[in-house]
């Protein structure tokens, strides 16, 4: 079966989600999705929202989801050795030491590369249409990511989830596969659009993408006009493929995912319903139009034409204004509203800081914490259905390119250090110290030092933190050694001093020692 034909296949299950993202693009960022005629035809005009509620809860989202997930001062994964089979192994302390440092190396050079690429970017989109469409594809080539919309791929899952199948649909120009495909095949069909503004056509065609899952790896290939293109075909391992469905929720049974916005799309379309009522009220009751008599002797032009402050022959009495005069009656509309923005900006973590004098910055942290940790489960199904993959092809490219050291896959476990597990650490952090204060005000500053072992706490602060303590913090064993040594040169100090003491006292004053007097004073 042709590429093709799965796509057309597919595409009657992908249909109603497809319908859903449109809907709720309208009430967003119109331009996310758009139906699939759309992406043949080109652009057009789109229609602007009534509200800008939806479009900035969709952007603030997807910037705290990026930062959850991919903190830019931080690194969101670790290398951590297998304990049991270090112990297995008999590797002594010192080797643990050098391959934590090895293991840091690698990680900086990893996040590097991010940093130097587009990634970043490209996460950023795709988080949007996450929120908005709840499906998007994410595809990891050499020149960097690469994004599909709902709009551009279909896929399949079996019954635990995993996806087995997927097909994408782009359109390009037929001159960029001119090398690779026979003109017969290019030439047999070419569908022509059209620019309505200059008139001018260009030939694109068809090119689909179809990734299949085979023996435990992922194989696919590209094909125009049901014909393959040779150069296309790639594989990678099931662990570490480069195509990234990702979905927002996943739901028992459906294959695409559902978006943040279509749980809320009964208060946007009501805000909507709403905001453009207000707008056209508004608009109506701020309208005003001056009536003259028809028996009247001023003349209407002469009413329309004379300035702010101007003189004119005329009787008050045949001059009239009409107005709506109904402004009272939006306030129920404006007062709906206001409850209406409140809820979607608690939906998508919009937050509003007090502003005032009093508003701490430990205020908003906390706050911030707070709404973040209400998408603890959002957090759990992108770590496993993209962090995870993300970074196993990191990993799997540096090492076939050579630019890390291959990893022994017992020995060495990447951790992903992000989202949940950032929000955990957190928890920790502040656990801790919040433990640290309850000793001290309960039992006295001195508690601290006689029952708390000062270098376990710095360990597990530093663990919250995600700081590596390697070469940082100084042992106990270190911090004596120097406190000895410290005793030593101070003892060795003061011995010296007391000898010159002792020599210096006679020779200054001669009186005070008769022996030494005796032997200068040659008289004696």
């Amino acid at each position: 079966m042709t590429a093709k034909s799965r796509y057309d296949a597919l595409s009657s299950e992908r249909s109603q989600f497809l319908n859903v993202a449109e809907q709720a693009t309208r009430l967003t960022l119109p331009h996310l999705v758009r139906g699939e005629e759309d992406n043949v035809n080109g652009a057009k005009n789109l229609i602007t929202p009534w509200q800008s509620v939806g479009a900035k809860g969709v952007v603030t989202l997807a910037s705290k989801l990026m930062l959850a997930l991919l903190p830019p001062q931080t690194s969101f994964f670790k290398l951590q050795l297998d304990d049991s089979t270090l112990m297995e192994g008999g590797f002594p302390p010192e080797m643990r030491s050098e391959l934590d440092l090895s293991f840091a190396k690698i990680e900086r050079t990893i996040l590097e590369s991010i940093a130097a690429s587009s990634d970043r970017v490209v996460i950023h989109q795709a988080l949007k249409h996450l929120i908005v469409a709840g499906n998007v594809l994410v595809f990891m080539g050499k020149e960097g990511l690469k994004m599909f919309p709902l709009n551009r791929y279909v896929l399949e899952r079996d019954g635990n989830g995993h996806v087995i199948e997927i097909v994408t649909k782009e359109r390009i120009n037929k001159k960029l596969l001119e090398k690779e495909v026979p003109p017969e095949i290019l030439e047999q069909k070419i569908d022509s659009v059209v620019d309505p503004d200059s008139g001018t056509g260009s030939e694109d065609v068809d090119i689909y993408t179809h990734v299949r899952l085979d023996n435990n790896r992922f194989i696919w290939h590209q094909e125009v006009y049901d014909f393959e293109i040779p150069s296309s075909k790639g594989k990678s391992p099931m662990d570490a493929t480069p195509w990234l469905p990702l979905r927002f929720n996943n739901v028992d049974g459906e294959v695409y995912g559902r978006g943040r916005v279509e749980e809320f799309m009964g208060d946007l379309k009501s805000l909507e319903a709403l905001s453009q009522a207000l707008v056209e009220g508004s608009a109506a009751a701020a309208k005003v139009v001056f009536t003259v008599s028809p028996a009247s002797s001023t003349k209407p032009q002469t009413l329309a034409t004379a300035g702010n402050g101007a003189i004119i022959q005329g009787r008050p009495d045949d001059i009239g204004v009409v107005q709506v005069g109904k402004t009272a009656d939006f306030r129920t509309a404006f007062e709906m509203s206001i409850q209406l923005e409140k809820r979607l900006s608690e939906a998508f973590l919009i937050l509003n800081v007090r502003n005032s004098e009093r508003t701490t910055a430990e205020e908003v942290r906390m706050t911030q914490m707070e709404l973040e940790q209400q998408l603890g489960g959002l957090f759990s199904l992108l770590t496993v259905e993209f962090l995870v993959p993300y970074l196993n092809r990191k990993l799997n490219v540096f090492q076939k390119t050579g630019e890390i050291p291959k990893l022994p896959k017992d020995l060495v476990k990447p951790t992903i250090v992000a989202g949940v597990n950032a929000l955990g650490r957190g928890q920790d952090r502040e656990s801790l110290a919040q433990f640290l204060t309850t000793v001290t005000q309960t039992m006295g500053p001195e508690a601290l030092v006689t029952y708390i072992n000062p270098e376990e706490v710095i360990k597990r602060l530093a663990a919250a933190q995600g700081i590596d303590v390697l070469n940082l913090v100084r042992s106990m064993q270190e911090i004596q050694a120097e406190r000895q040594q410290a005793q030593e040169a101070q003892m060795a100090q003061q011995s010296a001093e007391n000898e010159i003491n002792m020599l210096k006292a006679p020779i200054s004053d001669p009186s005070k020692n008769p022996a030494l007097a005796a032997q200068l004073d040659p008289v004696q």
